[in-house]
């Protein structure tokens, strides 16, 4: 790079007239739409609360419903996947979640999206 390059570059880049680089993207939206949602974990979560809307009530009617500790709930179903390693847990857990979130009554409760630096840890593969 020559030195006129150089200081064409960093006046455009100082005015905000430098083109941004053209990205490659790894993913399109849309194939990432198709691939990062599991149809089936979504069936059964919505059999589970059509069955619960019969025995419960309608998802968001809390004026015919009694108050749920779902957070005691979660926790309870989360050991259970943990020793266990049925699915079935893990729905429930999810089902809970939403309900927690639609009819939730902490004092608290809103919704701000946060990057805190908390991550899930990945586990070293075990190689043969």
């Amino acid at each position: 790079m020559t030195l006129f390059d150089f200081m064409r570059e960093r006046l455009l880049k100082a005015k905000g007239l430098l083109e941004p680089p053209k990205l490659n993207p790894k993913f399109s939206f849309k194939s990432l739409e198709q691939t990062e949602w599991s149809p089936e974990f979504e069936q059964l979560m919505r059999n589970r609360l059509i069955m619960g809307a019969l025995r419960y009530g309608l998802l968001n009617d809390i004026s015919n419903k009694p108050s749920y500790d779902r957070m005691a709930s979660i926790k309870k179903r989360a050991d259970k996947y943990a020793e266990t390693g049925n699915l079935e847990f893990l729905v429930d857990m999810a089902n809970l979640c939403l309900l927690e979130f639609e009819e939730g009554q902490h004092p608290k409760k809103h919704f701000h999206a946060i990057d805190d630096g908390e991550h899930v840890s990945c586990k070293a593969k075990n190689k043969a």
